[in-house]
């Protein structure tokens, strides 16, 4: 009778640990939709799609640690699935929308806009090579440089907010204005700027009430103006980073290597 049941634990088992990896797979997919959807010139979904790509990041590990299926193939699995989504689709999304109209203006301009679209693309790389090699040896309160999907939802915003019709403008218009968006938030990617990672936010079932306040107020607003209230989001996040770094500067207080503490570092 014991027979049947050891049958079945494996497979049981497979079935779990495919959870997460099918929500990596669901963000990889939206990466890749948003290239295709550039590539037809449909930005608005471009954008959109890597917002949900997004989500499904933020999905996948959460499911991982309550299911206990993290493993060191899902890790890898997701890495890459985060250079396509948010490495490779933002760089190519902001190119088809603005920056290659800066071949309009000469083979040294058009040279610029593809050259910006690459060195984001090879920050996200860099970044997320980075992090896989000192995840255990930072404090888990920051991030040491803008994250990835950070970046990318800096990018995207952008592209969204001011191409769908409400604004006036378009992607040709706004060419030097993306070219130094682009370029901005690939070095970010790569700087020792620290950033609140929010990992040590409270958790459990009960927040304070103001808590319940806020996120109602922030989901009142997400609701006048997407797009916008998203792009103000995603600069003042991209922002915080440098502010802080000021802050701490004009405090005198010290700073290891890796942007932590030197009482922080291991």
């Amino acid at each position: 009778m014991t027979e049947p049941a050891s049958e079945t634990t494996p497979s049981r088992r497979r079935s779990v640990y495919l959870l997460p990896n099918l929500f990596t797979t669901g963000g990889l997919f939206a990466g890749f939709y948003a290239i295709i959807s550039a590539a037809n010139g449909d930005f608005v979904h471009a954008s959109i799609a890597v917002f949900i790509a997004g989500l499904m990041d933020g999905i996948d590990g959460r499911v991982a640690r309550l299911t206990g299926t993290s493993s060191e193939f899902g890790v890898q699995y997701d890495s890459l699935a985060d250079l396509v989504s948010f490495g490779m689709a933002p760089a190519l999304v902001m190119y088809h929308w603005s920056l290659s109209s800066l071949a309009e203006l000469g083979p040294l301009a058009g040279r610029l806009g593809w050259a910006a679209a690459f060195l984001y693309a090879a920050c996200a790389a860099l970044r997320l090579a980075r992090f896989n090699t000192q995840v255990a040896a930072v404090d888990k309160r920051w991030f040491v440089g803008l994250a990835s999907p950070a970046a990318a939802g800096l990018m995207m915003s952008f592209v969204w907010a001011f191409s769908d019709g409400k604004l006036g403008t378009s992607g040709p218009e706004l060419r030097w204005l993306a070219l130094a968006v682009t370029a901005v938030a690939g070095l970010l990617m790569v700087s020792r700027l620290r950033y609140v990672s929010f990992k040590a936010a409270p958790r459990g079932d009960r927040v304070p009430f103001v808590v319940l306040l806020v996120v109602l107020l922030v989901i009142v607003i997400l609701v006048i103006d997407l797009p916008r209230v998203l792009l103000a989001i995603a600069v003042t996040y991209a922002l915080s980073g440098p502010i802080h770094a000021l802050w701490r500067r004009r405090r005198g207080t010290p700073i290891g290597s890796d942007g932590t503490p030197p009482e922080q570092m291991p």
